[in-house]
This record gives structure tokens, sequence and C-alpha cells, in this order.
């Protein structure tokens, strides 16, 4: 193990961290915005960015906005559907009884097929 006296997370040589490495900030801006479930999230952005209307709740993820009296409704969440609901809201049932029938006449041919098949070779 190293001494009790580094300084974790630097390396040898390494400088001071602050503004003298890494430039002067840009001028900022905090900008309070508030979601359905009363959280509020307060960013801030550069003095000159253009402030969005609407940012994600960090907390719930519902959209925020900046009124805090009014803010954006929570999104509706559609229930899980199953296979068989996106076909019915594709196909009527006369449809769904029709591409059936098709299908269980193909499926009656091939079984006749393999079955003449088999008695023509005299296997069973």
């Amino acid at each position: 193990m190293g001494s009790g006296s580094s300084i974790r997370g630097s390396r040898i040589g390494a400088g001071p961290m602050g503004e003298v490495e890494r430039g002067e900030a840009a001028p900022r801006i905090r900008v309070p915005f508030y979601c359905a479930n009363k959280h509020e999230v307060v960013p801030s952005f550069a003095d000159e960015a253009a402030v969005p209307e609407e940012w994600d709740c960090p907390r719930c993820g519902f959209p925020a906005g900046k009124d805090p009296q009014n803010p954006p409704e929570a999104p509706r969440t559609e229930p899980y559907k199953t296979h068989l609901a996106y076909v019915k809201e594709r196909r009527s049932e006369e449809e769904g009884q029709r591409i059936l029938d098709e299908a269980l006449e193909k499926l009656r041919a091939t079984r006749a097929e393999v079955e003449a098949h088999m008695e023509a070779n005299g296997s069973e």
C-alpha cells in the first residue's frame, strides 16, 4: 500500500485543479423546473444558452416546467398488449376466421400428401 500522505485520485506532478488549468467558467444562470410530483430541479445553464421550456425530473423522470403552479402533465403509459391484442386491432373477426380456414386447409392438404406418400412407399 502507499503512504498515508498521498492524495487519492492524483498523480505525481499533478497541480491543483481549478480555473487556472481549465480556463474560466462561462457565466451561469440557474433555472428552477417543477414536475407533476412537486419535485423541484434547478439545473444551471450558460448565460447565453437557450433555456428549454421543459426539463426531465431526475427523481421521477416526468417532464418538468418553469411554472410551479402549472407543471406539465405526467405522461400516460399504455398497458402491456399481447400479440393477440395487436392482431385484433388489425383484423376483423371475419378476416381472422378466413385466414385461419386457409391455414387449416393448407395444413390438411400437406398432411394428406404426406400420408399418400407414406402409403405409396409402404411405410407407416
